[in-house]
């Protein structure tokens, strides 16, 4: 996890500080930043140790939570303002990085002498030296914008580890603070004008200067002027590279014979709260015309200049030009509010503006140099241009690297001489090298190694240093021991990247200091011992010895018990001999061993020890009796276990060890129902049992040990058998022969029958549960659950009369349950007076599976099944009859709407109409039972308009006498626009009659086809038989003449699907459309 610029600004504004916490943990880097909050002042804490800048609770448990782990390089930057007080606190270390303030000590190493820190909480004060932004000289030469730092190294060893020193380094930003006044560089400014300056050209006027940056640097100019020039002048301030750049404004018209000079006021304020002003005198005078100003050939000059660079060494030329001519064309080169160091290193020639070297370069003390150079006409009335100029100074390899040496943390150095003891660890600190070179890029880049063969290296100290600046921990590779070697002399070497390399070194002498770094060691690091129990206090148990091998005090030994908590109290060690006493008697049921710690201790200083572990195994007696866990126990079983099956397990111990703790289990007054197992103490059945011949058995447990003399116990056992569901309920009552009457007067809720049953079993297993399983379609009946009592639940009806045979169903609550089934016959009936149907039914129940019910008169079912299947046959029969009834109308009322005649002119067809039958013929059509063929249609020998002539045709079936054959006469009424029938014919009859194959098809796609009728309702015209079949037309025209024949029905009407006579006012013939 990787923080960016976790920042958390302005908290607690009124404590006057403000923190920014950067952890940047892939770069081992953490950055904690303290500043001046802006909303409030510093406040300082009361108390005689000083003044502190107080942090908000807050803000530090998220310091804390951010702070690096020890492991990582770690940097810190604070910002702090310019000029605090003595004893203002700074930072805390301990507290920001989460260090504890005790056990660890904080060095300053690099700070002074501005600043101290607290050795034990590691919190940075200010001290008397005041830290002046402007007077830092760090913070010289700046460019605007760079922040000031001011560095500091803070060393921290952990006292109680004595591990090697962490090197904390850190920056602290001093902040500027408005302390000083801007001031122009003279108090009095003057201005030379030209009398005829036209309105609106602008003057620069020279900028003051603040040695504050930032908000606090020069905010605004004011002009001031009397009521004589208040009409004439004004101020404007303009943005130049980053600079405030007043101009004066002319506004009138100027005249040097009435006016030669005027002199304003001009106020610089900067931006500080509060704020600092200075004011100066404006002279302006007003001169002779000088037209053009000169004016540079380029706005800025950029140059780059060698260190070192020899005298007279050119820099740069700057040139400009001005259109005038004599003197007003003559330019002069100036230095424009350069700095003094500028004017101190170079050069600027008057007339050519060439800008040469006058003084020692040296980039190590300044790397850029920036001013402006003002060019000015040598007229009456001189007019000037102004050019900014940056001169960066290219570095030389002209710097050897520095090393310096000094102390970390507890490790001080005197007369380049460092004391270290020979039992510090390894990789621990001697020294902090600091290798510097004030070159850059290659020319800084340094290496730096340990010369010869010595047991120090050099490990890099932090992780943030520039390749011209490097610290190292100068650390021990291996122990030291000064019985070998008691001093060193280490000499580091480093060498720069420059052509050619530079090189320089340095030296650190180390003197190992002796230590007792030889502890005390036993003869035997574990001593064992075995003691019997029940001893005397007094006795001696062991004696141990040790040795050291430093001399004198240090090997002058002091021995010591440190014996486990049990075993506190009981033994005891002679100081000098180590001769190990008991105080009091043993008991190895209590506690069979014991572990003593003995501690030889040399009186050196610091004392070391040396230890040895006494094992103390307490050898067993036989005084202890067996005990069984439990006073007495009781076990339950199922019962119908199998023999030899484990029915229960007792445990019992015995206090002793070893063969007096070896006991064996017997069953006294022993019948051979039971076992035991010696080891696992598991009671074994030989029986298997039955909790309805014997639930409970009594008998006793022996336990007798293997000491001299055996100690035995005795505890009484008890096995009680549980109840097992293996037995299935009995019914007791009804039979399944029998039967009881039930009339259809029973009321609702009446007991109409009892089901009895036992169960053999005892608890849950013994619950019984009544349902009915089965033979109950119709719900009438409902048994109790608990009681067995079937009730008449439903009114009886008369398809309920009969047999009603219910499988009632009686389960237990065992798990698994057990049931049983009984069945119960009620017979709905009035009476009982047929005995034998009652007993046929209830054989052919005892043979029916109960799956399937028996319930009612099954005849009255089936009789309802029939009526049912009949009356659909029926009203599907009637819905075919109405619907071709229904066609036969949509068909009349369609040909009555439709127009009758033909087209006169028109010839018709030969096969209008089919001449009669032979009789071969009419006896094929009187056959019974068989269809004729239909006659193979003529193609018609005219088109449309003989179809709807045949179309346009109403034939009406009459009857003279019953027993005539019906007729089909031509209607004698025609709508205007029939055609003229008698064209078709040579009778002189009015009203000739025709005879109409049954069969014949019409010319057009739509056949009028009459129904085939019995042999009795054949058609028989009555005209003229070869009329039909003529070619020649007829001019006889037909009169609308009263019907000759009544209409009456003659023969027998046909019989369709439905028994209701069609719809039409003549009955005996059906027509039908039929289309293609």
């Amino acid at each position: 996890m990787r923080f960016r610029d976790l920042s958390f600004w302005n908290w607690g504004s009124v404590l006057g500080l403000t923190a920014l916490v950067e952890n940047r943990v892939s770069m081992g880097e953490a950055l904690l930043i303290l500043g001046p909050a802006r909303m409030g002042p510093l406040r300082h804490s009361p108390g005689p140790g000083g003044q502190r800048l107080l942090l908000p609770s807050m803000l530090l448990a998220l310091l804390l939570l951010l702070a690096p782990s020890p492991g990582h390089a770690t940097r810190v930057v604070y910002k702090v303002p310019e000029e605090q007080p003595p004893n203002t606190l700074i930072g805390s270390l301990a507290a920001d990085y989460g260090f504890p303030d005790v056990g660890h000590l904080y060095k300053l190493e690099v700070g002074a002498p501005y600043l101290r820190v607290d050795g034990k909480t590691g919190d940075i004060f200010t001290t008397e030296t005041s830290i002046d932004r402007e007077g830092l000289r760090e913070c010289q030469n700046q460019l605007p914008g760079d922040p000031c730092i001011l560095e500091f190294e803070v060393s921290i060893t952990d006292l109680v580890q004595n591990g090697s020193p962490r090197l904390l380094e850190g920056q602290i930003e001093v902040q500027d603070i408005n302390d000083n006044t801007p001031n122009f560089a003279s108090p009095v400014i003057t201005l030379a004008i030209p009398e005829n300056t036209n309105i609106g050209s602008l003057f620069p006027i020279p900028l003051a200067s603040d040695r504050d940056a930032g908000p606090n640097g020069v905010a605004s100019y004011e002009l001031q002027a009397g009521p004589e020039a208040q009409e004439l002048f004004g101020l404007q301030v303009a943005e130049d590279q980053e600079e405030k750049q007043p101009q004066l404004i002319v506004m009138g018209n100027l005249d040097r014979e009435r006016w030669d000079s005027y002199d304003l006021t001009i106020k610089v304020q900067d931006g500080g709260s509060p704020p600092r002003a200075s004011s100066a005198l404006l002279r302006v005078t007003v001169l002779d015309t000088n037209d053009n100003a000169p004016k540079f050939e380029r706005p800025s000059y950029e140059a780059e200049l060698s260190e070192n660079s020899p005298i007279g060494h050119s820099v740069i030329q700057v040139k400009a030009n001005d259109s005038d001519q004599g003197a007003n064309a003559e330019i002069e080169y100036t230095f424009h509010q350069a700095p003094e160091v500028v004017r101190r290193l170079l050069r600027l020639d008057r007339n050519t503006g060439l800008i040469t070297v006058q003084g020692p370069v040296d980039r190590e003390d300044l790397s850029t140099l920036r001013f402006s150079v003002l060019a000015k006409d040598r007229g009456t009335n001189p007019k000037s241009a102004r050019a900014q100029v940056v001169v960066t100074v290219k570095d030389m390899n002209d710097n050897a690297p520095t090393i310096e040496i000094r102390g970390i943390g507890l490790v001080t150095h005197q007369d380049g001489m460092a004391n270290i003891s020979e039992d510090v660890a390894e990789e621990t600190a001697v020294a902090l090298v600091q290798v510097s070179d004030r070159d850059e890029g290659e020319n800084a880049a340094v290496t730096c190694v340990v010369a010869g063969d010595v047991p120090f290296q050099l490990r890099q100290a932090s992780e943030t240093g520039s390749d011209s600046k490097k610290k190292y921990f100068l650390q021990t590779t291996t122990p030291l021991d000064y019985e070998k070697v008691r001093d060193y002399t280490i000499e580091i070497v480093a060498v720069d990247s420059g052509n050619p390399p530079l090189s320089s070194t340095n030296s650190l002498k180390v003197q190992v200091v002796d230590v007792n770094d030889n502890a005390p060691v036993f003869t035997q690091s574990v001593t064992e011992v075995a003691f019997p129990e029940n001893n005397k206090p007094g006795e001696v148990i062991a004696e141990v010895t040790a040795s050291d091998a430093d001399s004198g005090s240090n090997a002058e030994l002091v021995y010591s018990l440190e014996p486990e908590p049990a075993a506190k109290g009981l033994f005891t060690i002679s100081p000098k001999t180590g001769e190990i006493q008991v105080k009091t008697s043993l008991d190895r049921e209590q506690r069979d061993s014991y572990e003593l710690k003995v501690v030889a201790a040399d009186r050196g200083s610091p004392s070391l020890q040396g230890t040895a572990t006494v094992l103390v195994n307490v050898l067993d007696c036989n005084d202890n009796d067996p005990k069984f866990m439990l006073s007495g126990y009781n076990f339950s079983v199922m019962e119908n276990m199998p023999a030899l099956s484990p029915v229960g397990m007792v445990t019992v111990i015995d206090g002793d060890k070893g063969e007096n703790a070896q006991v064996q289990l017997s069953v006294e007054q022993d019948n051979g129902d039971f076992v035991i197992q010696n080891g696992t103490g598991t009671i074994l059945s030989s029986l298997s049992f039955d909790r309805e011949q014997q639930s409970t058995y009594t008998f006793q447990l022996k336990a007798v040990d293997g000491g001299v003399p055996p100690r035995s116990a005795y505890v009484g056992v008890t096995i009680n058998v549980l109840d097992e569901n293996d037995n299935a309920p009995y019914i007791t009552a009804p039979s399944n022969t029998s039967h009881r009457l039930l009339t259809p007067q029973t009321r609702l809720g009446e007991t109409v029958s009892q089901v009895a049953a036992e169960d053999f079993d005892s608890g849950v297993n013994a619950e019984l549960i009544y349902s009915i399983a089965g033979g109950n379609p119709y719900g009438l009946f409902q048994i109790g659950s608990h009681s067995g009592a079937i009730t008449l639940e439903k009114e009886i009806e008369r398809r309920h009369h009969g047999l009603h045979r219910l499988v009632v169903k009686v389960s237990d609550r065992g798990k698994p349950p057990r049931y049983g089934t009984a069945l119960v016959h009620l017979y709905v009936n009035e009476t009982l007076a047929n005995r034998t149907l009652l007993e046929t039914l209830l054989g052919h129940s005892l043979d029916t599976p109960l799956d399937i019910d028996i319930a009612g008169d099954p005849e009255y079912e089936r009789s309802k099944q029939r009526g049912n299947i009949l009356f659909g046959v029926v009203a599907g029969v009637v819905a075919v009859a109405l619907l071709i009834a229904l066609a036969v109308l949509v068909r009349y009322c369609r040909q009555r709407e439709a127009k009758s005649g033909y087209q006169a002119g028109k010839k018709e067809t030969k096969d209008l109409y089919t001449p009669k039958p032979s009789g071969k013929a009419s006896k094929g059509n009187k056959s019974k039972g068989k269809k004729s063929k239909s006659p193979k249609p003529v193609k018609p020998v005219e088109d449309e308009d003989e179809a709807g002539l045949q179309k346009s045709l109403k034939f009406n079936l009459m009857s003279d006498a019953p027993g005539d054959s019906p007729r089909i006469h031509l209607p004698l009424n025609y709508p205007p626009g029939s055609p003229d029938l008698g064209r078709h014919y040579r009778s002189n009859s009015p009203l000739p009659s025709i005879q109409l194959q049954p069969q014949s098809p019409s010319a057009s796609k739509k056949h009028q086809v009459v129904q085939d009728l019995p042999p009795a309702n054949t058609f028989v015209g009555t005209g003229d038989t070869t009329s039909t079949g003529s070619e020649q037309y007829s001019d006889y025209s037909y009169r609308t003449n009263p019907p000759k024949y009544p209409s009456k029905q003659v023969g027998q009407p046909f019989q369709l699907s439905t028994p209701q006579p069609l719809p039409h006012p003549y009955h005996g013939a059906i027509w039908t459309e039929v289309w293609e």
